[in-house]
């Protein structure tokens, strides 16, 4: 072989060299891959929970505005200087505590006056009583006219009329001497004042002295949509219902109640009906016009079956589930529903406990086909943990 015979031998090695390698790039470029490899690819990934038995409660859930049951606005009912204020603002008080007062001196003098007209009304009183007493007895033995029997009748019941008028000019000065004693009508917690030791009041200042708000006892008022309202009813004959006002982020319980009385009408604007639920609020976590998130429970099932609410799916069919088996295939199980909490929904009919129902994933899910779990199951990571501990 010469020169020019190896020359043209290393060329055709080089160009089947670079078909072979572009041949390999188009087939794994086109997706030219193993069958095996592209039958994962295929494999639905899911995540899913297990389907617990376990009490369950029905609950509503609503937003609410804590409420006071009582709040009064203190102000006076005479006209006066204030000479001292007996409260701090922001305190306790309880119903007919001294709050104020307000300088007594002119009602001690008006109640001294009309004490000393009612003391010359009866001395009147008591003389033309005695004149009369003369007089039945003159006009017995006939000296005395008949007219004049009268007109001494007539004299005894005006000075006994000057007595009584007497009497309650006292009762209406010791009334207002008992007004220059502010006291709280209410037991709550006192806000700021509105006036100072010093100042002239009225009654008729629009400004109040102090604003009470009652907090122990305390109310939260939320509203439920019409469509509740039988629910809510049937519950309320069945016995009281509890009411758990829980923090915004529905991470706490600020406290539990009672629910106590719903309002008489819908209202047509928003088709809700007002609930009102009320608290001891012993440690004073409810304050007025907070905002609160509302659970109100209408019923406990002692052994429910139910699955994280997600999962269930709707069909032409009604309402499913997929199970997903021990082999890792997905069968789709028509259910029967229950009540639902918006977090987990009871399942009267279609699944059992211990079972794995699909919660992501659901675009890719068909039936009868495997599907690729991922993570793990909520409860089951629950139940891990707590046996870590």
């Amino acid at each position: 072989m010469d020169i020019r015979d190896g020359a043209q031998a290393h060329r055709l090695k080089i160009m089947g060299a670079v078909l072979l390698a572009g041949g390999a790039l188009a087939y794994w470029t086109l997706g030219g891959e193993p069958e095996g490899e592209a039958a994962d690819d295929d494999i639905a990934p899911v995540r899913v929970a297990i389907v617990e038995r376990a009490p369950f409660d029905v609950e509503l859930k609503a937003l609410g505005t804590v409420t006071p049951l009582a709040t009064v606005a203190v102000r006076s009912r005479v006209d006066g200087a204030i000479t001292r204020l007996h409260f701090r603002e922001g305190q306790q008080v309880g119903r007919g505590q001294l709050l104020a007062e307000i300088d007594p001196r002119p009602f001690q003098a008006s109640l001294a006056q009309a004490v000393g007209e009612r003391q010359q009304n009866q001395a009147q009183l008591r003389q033309a009583q005695s004149q009369l007493g003369r007089h039945r007895e003159l006009a017995g033995k006939g000296f005395t006219t008949k007219a004049q029997l009268e007109q001494h009748e007539a004299l005894v019941g005006q000075h006994g009329g000057a007595v009584a008028t007497s009497n309650g000019r006292i009762a209406d000065a010791r009334l207002q001497l008992e007004f220059s004693r502010i006291r709280a009508p209410i037991s709550g917690r006192i806000g700021f004042r509105g006036v100072d030791a010093g100042n002239l009041i009225s009654a008729g200042d629009a400004a109040p002295i102090a604003t009470i708000t009652q907090v122990q006892p305390i109310s939260v008022v939320f509203t439920v949509p019409e469509t509740q309202v039988d629910a809510v009813r049937a519950a309320m004959g069945a016995g009281a219902l509890r009411v758990e006002a829980w923090d915004r982020g529905e991470q706490a319980v600020l406290a539990t109640g009672r629910l106590t009385n719903m309002d008489n009408q819908i209202d047509a604007g928003s088709g809700t009906l007002r609930l009102r639920g009320e608290f001891a609020n012993g440690d004073a976590r409810l304050f007025p016009n907070q905002f609160v998130n509302v659970r109100l429970g209408l019923q406990t099932f002692a052994d429910a079956i139910t699955v994280p609410a997600v999962a269930v799916q709707q069909g032409t069919a009604g309402p499913f589930v997929y199970v997903v088996d021990k082999d890792g295939v997905a069968r789709r199980r028509v259910v029967t529903l229950g009540p639902t909490d918006g977090e987990r929904t009871m399942i009267r009919r279609g699944v059992t406990p211990a079972e794995r129902v699909v919660i992501e994933g659901f675009d890719s899910v068909k039936d009868a086909e495997k599907v690729e779990i991922i993570g793990t199951p909520a409860a089951a990571a629950g139940a891990a943990s707590a046996a870590d501990k």
